[in-house]
């Protein structure tokens, strides 16, 4: 039983990171790909660049996977997140829980994306095409 928290500078390869997740115990496996998107508030977005203070960000982000394993009874929670520049269309996060029922991998997976949305010191600076770059505060 695995929790774990990652950042990654790299593309993210959605096939090997549920590779990582897969346990024969379980019966669900319920995945979050969090791509980034052409607009945001109806302005053209180019491309985002993520920073984290990684000490802070990857000892909170293990919290969070720790937490959510226990709270929701998974059997393996994975997410990694994208630090540095992403652009249109790719993962930014990847979130990837596996458990022996459905209602417990769909539960944990929505909540471990939300808890790490909130509590885990990932900073978005958004670029847009009609105008300067701005940082984004994440939303509850």
């Amino acid at each position: 039983m695995a929790a774990l928290f990652e950042l990654s500078t790299e593309a993210l390869d959605p096939d090997a990171l549920r590779r990582r997740i897969e346990d024969l115990g379980c019966g669900a496996v319920v995945l979050f790909e969090g791509r980034v998107r052409d607009r945001n508030r109806e302005r053209p977005v180019e491309r985002i660049v993520y920073e984290a203070f990684a000490a802070v960000a990857l000892a909170e982000g293990k919290a969070v996977v720790a937490q959510m394993q226990s709270a929701h009874a998974l059997s393996e929670v994975l997410v990694v997140h994208r630090t540095g520049e992403v652009g249109l269309g790719e993962l930014a996060v990847w979130v990837g829980v596996s458990a022996p029922h459905r209602d417990a991998a769909f539960a944990g997976c929505a909540a471990t994306i939300s808890a790490i949305k909130a509590r885990v010191p990932i900073w978005k600076h958004e670029h847009y095409r009609d105008g300067g770059p701005e940082w984004l505060h994440p939303l509850p």
